[in-house]
């Protein structure tokens, strides 16, 4: 028997599997009145659409609204999007950079090598405790370059970047990284965190925010008791099987901000779920989720314990960014130990850093710092005044929180409230995306 060849037939087979693979990106600010509307089309594989979103909100993007949906091996994601001031994008090289960025998101984002050295540090928030870091890292002439540091629950997770002061060279003598682990341990440790205290030194860089969902997950922050009670910004979460379509449906309730959708999804797919379908609408300062899950190997929340810790989980991906206390802006020259003396001061007039940003520039530091008193309330004006004169009136200032711009189309559908969640069946869903997408002229008569 003879065999039949085909010549080039896998090639060409292979190329188009790689045509499928690439993401089809649409941007257009016809079809909204108030915002850009970004489509991406691809082949579904598990974490892509948290690459999306990545890529959303690292350029500082509003999701005013959002439709997930996919059908076997392909997905299908439509974001309604505005910059920080409410408006559509007409930036060309801000589109451009978009397309790009998003059409290459099925390649995946290995870590990469950087001229940094990466400090991962989690423990017990005490006030004063980012003071003592910055002091040891000054004082073992360690440069911080970046940080971000979140705190949850009564714990604190950091990822700082440094190098050497004096090379400028990240930090790669063994015995310095020993040092420096060892002391920023027992700094960590204090007197009551010896068996959670956790340093670790890395030569790559991920997604820095990513990175803190992971490293407070695993400290387990969800299920320790919370220093604070917020009820009324607290997030509602409920989760619930559809058994007859082999889901569980996720609905998030809470204060609309900049990048929920990411904390939630970054969440999800690192407890290893996927999302199906969902929406994602916001109404006034409110954003209503309604996602549609399963495990990686497609089959729903099978336990009330499992039901229970995803919502803690969720709860938890969102309270960790939000922001507690006076937001403080550091501009100025960047020079040595200027971390370890501004947050001295901090402590020294009882102020807790709740969470801060760190960045420089040319030599030009930029640093965000939000504040409470000691005990997690408001801090007194007085002492904000003393604080900024200080370390400088010009170069200290307080700024008000970011506004999510709340312009919306008359009419506009209202989000489901989750307190009362009725499970919609899925194909409401998809012809409510279809609708919105402009593919059928009324998703009631689909």
């Amino acid at each position: 028997m003879v065999e039949m060849e085909w010549p080039g037939s896998l090639d060409e087979y292979s190329k188009l599997i790689n045509r499928m693979n690439i993401p089809r990106v649409v941007i257009d600010n016809a079809v909204c009145e108030t915002a850009t509307l970004v489509k991406v089309d691809s082949a579904r594989r598990h974490g892509i659409l948290l690459e999306a979103v990545q890529v959303l909100t690292d350029l500082n993007l509003s999701i005013q609204k959002a439709y997930i949906s996919s059908d076997g091996i392909w997905f299908m994601d439509v974001f309604h999007v505005t910059d920080l001031d409410g408006n559509k994008l007409i930036d060309e090289g801000v589109i451009s950079y978009l397309e790009k960025s998003l059409a290459t998101i099925h390649c995946g984002k290995p870590a990469a090598s950087t001229d940094l050295t990466a400090l991962e540090l989690t423990g017990t928030d005490r006030v004063g405790l980012l003071s003592e870091v910055f002091a040891v890292l000054a004082e073992l002439e360690c440069d911080v370059v970046e940080a971000k540091v979140w705190t949850h629950n009564g714990r604190i997770a950091s990822l700082i970047y440094v190098k050497d002061c004096n090379s400028g060279s990240p930090i790669k003598d063994s015995l310095k990284i020993d040092t420096i682990v060892g002391r920023l341990r027992n700094v960590l440790k204090g007197q009551d965190d010896i068996l959670y205290a956790k340093t670790s030194v890395s030569m790559t860089v991920t997604h820095t925010e990513r990175r803190l969902h992971q490293m407070m997950f695993a400290d387990r922050d969800y299920e320790r008791k919370p220093v604070l009670q917020h009820s009324d910004d607290s997030p509602v979460v409920t989760v619930q099987n559809w058994v007859e379509r082999g889901y569980s449906v996720v609905n998030v309730q809470c204060k609309d901000r900049m990048k929920l959708l990411f904390d939630v999804v970054c969440t999800l797919t690192d407890m290893d779920y996927v999302v199906f379908h969902g929406t994602i609408t916001t109404a006034k300062d409110i954003a209503y989720l309604e996602l549609y899950i399963r495990h990686t190997d497609g089959t729903p929340i099978s336990s009330e314990a499992e039901r229970q810790r995803v919502i803690q989980c969720l709860q938890a991906s969102v309270e960790r960014r939000t922001s507690q206390g006076v937001r403080l802006e550091l501009r100025t020259t960047d020079r040595p130990c200027l971390l370890a003396d501004v947050t001295r001061t901090f402590r020294e007039n009882g102020l807790n850093v709740t969470r801060a940003e760190v960045s420089t520039s040319a030599d030009v530091a930029l640093n965000l710092f939000y504040v409470t008193d000691a005990l997690g309330n408001a801090a007194d004006v007085k002492t904000i005044n003393s604080v900024r004169e200080k370390i400088g009136l010009s170069c200290l200032k307080v700024k008000e929180l970011p506004l999510i711009s709340q312009q919306k189309t008359e009419g506009e559908e209202q989000g489901v409230g989750v307190g009362g969640t009725v499970l919609l069946s899925l194909g409401s869903i998809l012809r409510r995306n279809l609708y919105n997408l402009g593919l059928i002229r009324s998703y009631s008569q689909a």
